[in-house]
């Protein structure tokens, strides 16, 4: 695939928006026709980072906006989800597996863990007061060029 594409998804912050947004990027990254593995992974990762922005972002307050960009280069795609909540107090512990701010809600603290093993490259920035943006990258293995 020649040059470049992307897409901005903006809704409001809403569990029930999660699957909605999971949706929209596999759609969208379904033009580099990915494995279901990939596709798997990307949902997953896309499920994790909204989550993690309606839950911790924007304590489930559904006034909250998350938006997420996607872009598609080459044979790479890339995905931005970003809020504008109360941020990430501590960084470092909060990438540590198992972690989680919210136990009363039985999360499990493995959101970074799983963006970080199943993308190329991932990336946390966060500000207390100003919001999250995961920044995250994959190459997809067409499966056109598997069998080729």
């Amino acid at each position: 695939m020649n040059g470049s594409n992307h897409m901005t998804l903006s809704f409001a912050s809403r569990s029930e928006n999660e699957a909605f947004a999971r949706i929209a990027v596999a759609a969208f990254v379904s033009q580099l026709d990915p494995t279901m593995e990939e596709l798997n992974d990307l949902k997953t990762v896309v499920s994790e980072a909204v989550t993690n922005a309606i839950i911790h972002g924007y304590n489930s307050d559904p006034a909250g906006v998350v938006t997420i960009e996607a872009a598609i280069e080459g044979d790479t795609v890339s995905i931005a989800v970003k809020d504008s909540g109360g941020g990430i107090e501590d960084l470092d512990l909060a990438r540590q597996p198992l972690y989680t701010s919210k136990p009363e809600l039985e999360r499990s603290g493995m959101g970074f863990t799983i963006m970080e093993n199943f993308m190329d490259h991932f990336e946390v920035v966060s500000e207390q007061g100003t919001g999250t943006q995961i920044v995250m990258t994959k190459r997809i293995e067409s499966k056109k060029a598997l069998f080729n």
